[in-house]
């Protein structure tokens, strides 16, 4: 399952780092962050819960960009 999310991200660079640091993350097929669009686009693993899974995408997220936001 494919989700698309807006969020709050600062500069280019953190969303690169955002988007490896969320590819990391069981239940995470693939993710890509788009700092232009300020969106979110991340594909699941089978069996793993969206919600579930973007608590853990939001804590990586924020030890990049403390104040980071994502909406779901």
């Amino acid at each position: 399952m494919k989700k698309t999310y807006k969020i709050e991200v600062d500069c280019a660079n953190c969303a690169n780092l955002m988007e490896d640091a969320t590819r990391k993350i069981d239940g995470v097929k693939s993710a890509t962050v788009n700092f232009m669009t300020q969106k979110m686009i991340v594909e699941f693993s089978e069996g793993y819960e969206p919600k579930n899974v973007m608590q853990d995408v939001l804590k990586v997220c924020r030890k990049v960009e403390p104040d980071c936001e994502i909406f779901f």
